[in-house]
């Protein structure tokens, strides 16, 4: 059979003649030399450099009561009490005191005002800014920014998940009629995301697996059947063209560029020092968040990184229906060091300024407490928090009601809250993609309204 390329091309589109060219220069060895490092020191101050964004993912719904908007003069307070923190007037849960030092970069939106209660329902309306309609496909938030801030070219997935818990809402973890280019490379896994003292097991949790050749294949052989593919995938494209075959061929393509890449070291996180990574907490949660700044750092635009329980907690997750305040406090014992730290990296790098850090789940709690000493659902009035790129630190934005119940001021809704995190990130809410039935969606619904107040 006679092929349609030659065999010396490689499916990344880098040639043998273009690798030995590049190992003459040196830089086939960069790693060694010490060249990525400076790189990353460059992109990282270059005033052009682009947006990224990580969500900090707060499965079955955290209670505001409890970490960014207490009430300790009512009786729906509990025992959590409030903090000062770097900025004066805006008062946080005691148990977030590292985060409490960054708050001059930090914005709590304390008047979110939703209508679902339901896990499934909310989480889809959080992760997409619309509710299931019939035939239409949304794409969660990571896959309309991988669309928007990705490339084709980027040796590294444009949308990473760290241990996603997809189980309440499988379908608000998906990329839509955007089509599986912009699906999620997922990292770890949701059982594993616990803290399990003198235990390392999120290290192997959070390795890519089957990234090297397998046994006895060397790079001339894998080349030589990588070779082969392209042929046969041309000849049944040829004849089958269609989004089926275009999506398998490039999924193919993609892993093995990032498999011939060095960008790949970045889920080799014991290259960072020991300090550091202790700052982070030797949890899944707090390395997901160390592995979202080096993800971040060579150029992924939207990481992912899911806090599903800790141990000794007795409620799943933050979905709090007994026990709410013993949970919330393991929980932040996580949270607090990993978010911190993740800020703190960022600005040390040179890169909180072009990385916006969300953090939100898909409702709130009750403000009342129940006779099992938990909160229950409530999407009426509670807290989303946007840090970082794009976003004028320093302030709390909207009010609640003395006794929880109610949004005060400045109610805000889900699409507000998805255009300000589009604005912050340069993209244009009002921009419209091609649905999987041919009718056009912009990236937020129309009657949303960004955040104009603390927008940069």
């Amino acid at each position: 059979m006679t092929s349609k390329r030659t065999r010396q091309q490689i499916t990344t589109g880098i040639s043998r003649r273009d690798l030995m060219r590049l190992s003459a220069l040196g830089l086939a060895g960069y790693s060694q030399s010490g060249w990525l490092k400076a790189l990353a020191e460059g992109t990282a101050n270059d005033p052009k450099r682009k947006r990224a964004c990580i969500l900090l993912w707060m499965t079955g719904g955290p209670s505001q009561m409890d970490t960014f908007d207490l009430k300790p003069a009512h009786k729906n307070g509990g025992p959590i009490k409030p903090i000062e923190t770097a900025v004066p007037g805006v008062k946080i849960s005691e148990h977030l005191p590292k985060l409490a030092k960054m708050m001059q970069h930090v914005v709590p939106v304390r008047s979110m005002n939703t209508k679902e209660g339901d896990h499934t329902r909310a989480t889809y309306l959080l992760r997409t800014g619309y509710l299931p309609q019939g035939p239409i496909h949304y794409p969660t938030l990571g896959s309309l920014l991988s669309n928007e801030l990705g490339s084709e070219k980027n040796e590294l997935p444009n949308f990473v998940s760290i241990a996603p818990y997809r189980f309440l809402s499988p379908a608000a973890y998906q990329p839509g009629f955007l089509g599986p280019r912009h699906a999620p490379l997922v990292v770890g896994g949701p059982g594993v995301n616990v803290v399990r003292p003198g235990s390392d097991n999120y290290t192997q949790a959070l390795q890519v697996k089957n990234l090297g050749l397998p046994g006895g294949v060397d790079l001339q052989q894998a080349d030589d059947r990588l070779a082969l593919l392209n042929d046969l995938e041309e000849d049944f494209g040829t004849s089958r063209p269609g989004v089926i075959e275009s999506s398998h061929r490039n999924s193919y393509e993609a892993a093995v560029r990032m498999m011939r890449s060095e960008s790949v070291k970045a889920f080799t996180l014991d290259e960072e020092p020991d300090k550091l990574r202790d700052s982070y907490g030797r949890n899944q949660f707090g390395q997901g968040c160390l592995l979202a700044r080096r993800l971040v750092e060579r150029g992924v635009p939207f990481v992912e990184i899911s806090l599903n329980g800790v141990q000794g907690s007795n409620s799943f997750a933050w979905d709090t229906h007994r026990n709410n305040f013993e949970s919330i406090e393991k929980l932040s014992e996580v949270l607090d060091p990993a978010w911190a730290t993740l800020l703190e990296d960022l600005k040390t790098r040179g890169m909180l300024d072009s990385t916006l850090v969300v953090w939100m789940g898909e409702f709130g709690r009750t403000p009342t407490i129940n006779r099992n000493k938990g909160r229950d659902h409530f999407p009426g009035a509670w807290t989303t928090v946007l840090s970082g790129g794009g976003i004028k630190g320093g302030q709390s934005y909207g009010e609640t009601s003395a006794d929880g119940m109610t949004v005060k001021d400045n109610p805000v809704k889900v699409p507000d809250l998805l255009a300000t995190v589009s604005r912050a990130l340069g993209i244009d809410p009002t921009k419209q993609n091609i649905s999987n039935v041919g009718r056009p969606i912009r990236i937020t619904d129309t009657e949303a309204k960004p955040i104009e107040e603390i927008l940069v």
